[in-house]
Formats: structure tokens, sequence, C-alpha cells
């Protein structure tokens, strides 16, 4: 089968690589000419212009985007929409709101353009082990996509899921990012509570025991014991977390639902915390326990290195 890979990243160049591996014919653009010649090297036709990708395609086309989320794809979508032909199906594969992907297939069904909205799984370990998918979008559509589905998942047989209508893809992968954030917050809590204790408890040698045999053994805990080995103190890594926009998602849904989700609430305002270089509530709450209380406050200390990194946080 043939498609065209849009936008060639961390996700979507591993991406086309494995289609590469599996026998399909891959047309490549990117907006930076680095990755597309990369690609090129390894077989993949390289396109420069939205024109080209469609003209190298056969139809029924199928363009994949990997995109950022919003203007980016929002963008993508029209200009593809001028450009691809009614049969013809473009899939949103990369972590999108998914109204927006809902929103996305009103504007190309009345061009008879067929459209999928895909969640992808697998970070850059996807190209070896494969990917897990949840696609979104008409029985027709998927049954279309399905090779290709089938070579970026683990196995034909498993690791994807036709997850339902157009707009089900993106949010099944918006609710496996929040049970993410959740999962990896107990890992990093529980990793704490053995390190503070004074039995200076071998980090790496429990995570590795926990890898086997434990009902909390998962890839995340391998990942942990990993990065434990080969530097337990994880002395080289800032204290600042970032989030992508699907626990924001998530949160906000489960408001609108009614839902009670504090585990993946929570998991999601702790990245927030980490993000405050400032520490500035922290600041406030030691002002009221002495204004209150006579509670002593701690002053900084300009020779400590971990608030040096903060002042010199806040001064950028």
């Amino acid at each position: 089968m043939e498609v065209a890979v849009i936008g060639l990243g961390r996700m979507g160049g591993n991406m086309a690589r494995r289609l590469l591996s599996k026998g399909h014919r891959v047309v490549v653009w990117n907006r930076s000419p680095g990755p597309l010649e990369a690609l090129e090297k390894e077989g993949a036709e390289p396109a420069r212009s939205f024109d080209e990708v469609v003209e190298r395609l056969e139809p029924p086309r199928v363009a994949w985007l990997m995109l950022p989320a919003g203007e980016v794809t929002s963008h993508a979508v029209e200009e593809f929409a001028r450009r691809l032909h009614p049969g013809d199906v473009l899939v949103n594969g990369a972590n999108s709101y998914y109204r927006d992907s809902m929103a996305y297939a009103e504007r190309l069904h009345p061009r008879g353009i067929g459209f999928a909205d895909v969640g992808v799984s697998g970070g850059i370990w996807g190209r070896e082990y494969g990917y897990g998918l949840m696609a979104g979008g008409s029985d027709e559509v998927i049954a279309h996509l399905r090779p290709l589905l089938e070579a970026l998942a683990p196995a034909p047989d498993r690791g994807w899921v036709h997850a339902g209508p157009v707009g089900a893809g993106h949010y099944a992968k918006m609710v496996h990012n929040a049970i993410e954030y959740a999962l990896m917050q107990a890992y990093a809590e529980g990793f704490e509570l053995l390190r503070r204790k004074e039995f200076d408890i071998d980090l790496a040698a429990v995570a590795e025991a926990w890898r086997h045999g434990t009902v909390i053994r998962s890839w995340l805990l391998d990942l942990i014991a990993a990065e434990l080995r080969s530097d337990p103190r994880l002395s080289g890594v800032a204290p600042v977390v970032a989030d992508s926009g699907e626990g924001r998602w998530a949160a906000h849904e489960a408001i609108d639902l009614g839902v009670a989700a504090p585990l993946l609430a929570l998991a999601l305002h702790e990245r927030f915390k980490s993000q405050d270089a400032t520490h500035y509530p922290y600041r406030v709450l030691a002002v009221l326990r002495r204004a209150f209380g006579g509670h002593a406050v701690a002053v900084r200390d300009a020779t400590d290195p971990a608030q040096q990194e903060h002042q010199g946080q806040e001064r950028a």
C-alpha cells in the first residue's frame, strides 16, 4: 500500500520508517529539509510541497498527518481539503483534541474525502516494537487503512483498535495519556518514599525486582529500572515535567461529564507544580504560617545550588 506521512518529527519519522520496513511505499513531507533528506536515503520518496504529495500518490490516496495540534494541523487539513479528491482519505495521527478531529471530518465530508483520527502511542520505541493505535472513523475508512494500521501495530492482530466513529480515536488516546500521567506519578511518589528512608535502599535493585512477578510490573517500570541503573540519583535531570495537553483535555472532559477522576487531575496538577520555578505558592504558605503562628521562615541560601537554579530560572 502507499501512504504519505506529513510531518517527520520523533513520531512521524519513525512511523514512516516502520511502514517502509513492512514493504509499503511511503511519500514524505516535512517543513525542514533534514528529516526529509534522511528518509529519502532510507527509501522514502520526498515531496517538497503539498501539491507534490498529492501528485505522487495513486488514488485513492492516503495522507497521514503527524503535525502539532492546533493551528498547524488545522492549516494542513484545509490545504489537503483543496487538493485531495473524492475517495481519498486524510488521517490525523498526532495528538489532537477529539472535537477538533470531529470538526475536520465535517469539513471534508461534503468534498467526499474520508477522515480518520488515530491516537498513536509508543514513543521513540514504536519503530522497533510497534505502536499502540486507537482509530476513529467509519467502517469503510478504517477497512481501507487496515494494512497501514496492521503494519504500524506490534502485530497485525493486536495493539490496534477501531475505537468508534470519528473522534473516538483521539478521545481514547486522551484518556490513555491521562492514565499514563497518573501511573507515572504513582511510581515517582513510591520511589521518593524509598529514597527518603534511612535504610539506604538500592532503588535500582528494587525496581529490577519489581519488574518480575509483582502486580505493579509494567513497561513504565522497565524504563524506570533502566534509568536508575545508570544514575540512581537522576542527578542530571532538572525537576521540571511538561504536559502535552492531553491531561488538560481529560480533566476538562471529566468535569463536563461529572465523572470523578481525582487521580488523573492530581497527576496533571503535579506537573503544573513542577513547572513553577518560582515556587511562589509555597512562599505564600510560609509567610502565612509566620503571620498567624509565629513560625520561622526559611531564608534562601545563596550558596545552595538548588536555590541558585531556581533563582536563575526566575531571572530567565
